[in-house]
């Protein structure tokens, strides 16, 4: 066991990574202090209900990660609304603006990934553009809309974000479009039958999807936004939200010399190539024994585990991350429940439960290997799959698509 009085541990990004990460320590046994940094000044917060629940009630305190009072029991100091803007690992030091440096013995980077916003002319001249990526954002975009006349939203991209940022406009009275470059949403991470039962679903509650829409430019008069793309189509907006991608923050670790590669390059205990520094989250590039490849995730999933590794690592414990990617995605009444990735499948089965109108799945293999599985108001299939490409499970494809066999660990094999 490290020993940990008078150390300080110092953590860059107060989100999903780095909050589980500081509690995670402490209950690992580390004795010195734990002071987490972040620039967004709200205490840290759940993401994935910023485009869902939270862009309809604006709660915050109802979706803290840890109430106030958890960090004061555990000793845990956050300095919130505060930028780091250097990590000078000579003196194992970082810098603080405005407030000179930080001494560490361990230095933890969480710093996660920032939105994409792309070169569009006349963009940066828009009035009420968002991104949906922070409280700020969900909350600025929620105060646009609460008025009494309906307002026009478009929405510039298909992924989830954009189509859950959708969903959730649509409850509070907006009038929405999405407009997707590809030629189907969710092109890049499911199968075209995923892609077709979402921009139905999205279709069946009033909100249009337009795919084939590369934005070119926006025009901005009396506080009227007209969005253009390259096929002479426009559409007018008092509201545009971007959700076409994210950038990783990898600028302070880049600076500071560390192995950069997608993201800020890990081993399997998330501890960068400074034996004294670690990074968790979606800023990592990190290896996955079971795919046997590096991967970069974005998912709370991700940043929790590697929290875990990362908190025993530097106490003592050789814990290596090996785990199942899962993600999931809430849009009006239906829940997406997505496990391991679909990156090189060569055939698709699709399982529509007999007895279920909404309750499908969708499983992608490469040849006999199960790569990953989409579940649609179906816990149990995401469960199923898991254990199946957990285990590197052969199953019988056509006992799978058979709905007259029920859904059980064995009956598939």
């Amino acid at each position: 066991m490290l020993d940990s009085v008078n150390k300080v541990c110092v953590v860059i990004g107060a989100s999903h990574a780095g909050v589980n990460f500081a509690f995670n320590l402490r209950k690992e046994g580390w004795q010195g202090e734990i002071v987490l940094f972040d620039s967004d000044p709200n205490t840290p917060y759940h993401r994935p209900p910023l485009s869902k629940s939270y862009i309809i009630d604006g709660d915050l305190n109802s979706n803290l990660l840890k109430p106030l009072e958890t960090y004061q029991k555990e000793n845990i100091t956050l300095k919130l609304g505060v930028k780091v803007t250097a990590i000078n690992r000579d003196d194992k030091t970082i810098s603080i603006e405005n407030e000179g440096a930080q001494k560490y013995d361990k230095l933890i980077i969480a710093t996660g990934a920032r939105p994409f916003i792309p070169p569009i002319s006349g963009i940066e001249s828009a009035t009420n553009l968002f991104p949906m990526r922070t409280a700020d954002d969900a909350m600025a975009i929620k105060s646009a809309i609460d008025t009494s006349e309906e307002k026009k939203v478009v929405i510039i991209g298909g992924g989830y974000i954009g189509l859950e940022t959708a969903a959730s406009l649509k409850k509070i009275g907006a009038n929405v479009t999405v407009l997707e470059r590809e030629e189907r949403v969710l092109a890049r991470v499911t199968a075209p039958v995923m892609s077709d039962f979402f921009m139905e679903l999205h279709q069946q509650n009033n909100v249009e999807i337009l795919t084939n829409k590369n934005v070119t430019s926006i025009k901005t008069e009396n506080d009227l936004n007209t969005v253009f793309c390259d096929d002479a189509t426009s559409f007018d907006a008092d509201i545009i939200i971007v959700g076409v991608g994210i950038r990783v923050n990898t600028e302070l670790a880049q600076n500071a010399d560390l192995d950069i590669e997608q993201g800020i390059k890990v081993n399997e205990f998330a501890q960068t190539n400074d034996e004294n520094i670690y990074s968790i989250g979606d800023c990592t590039f990190h290896y996955n024994p079971h795919y046997k490849r590096y991967l970069r995730l974005e998912s709370v999933q991700n940043a929790v585990d590697q929290s875990k590794v990362a908190a025993a690592s530097i106490c003592g414990k050789e814990i290596i991350y090996d785990t199942i990617p899962w993600f999931w995605s809430d849009q009006y009444d239906v829940k997406l429940q997505m496990v391991g990735l679909s990156n090189g499948y060569n055939d698709v089965l699709i399982r529509k439960e007999a007895t279920e109108n909404t309750s499908f799945s969708v499983w992608y293999f490469k040849d006999d290997e199960l790569l990953a599985v989409d579940a649609i108001n179906n816990g149990k299939a995401f469960v199923l799959g898991t254990r199946f490409i957990k285990g590197k499970q052969k199953i019988d494809k056509t006992k799978l698509v058979d709905v007259s066999i029920p859904m059980k660990p064995t009956t598939f094999l």
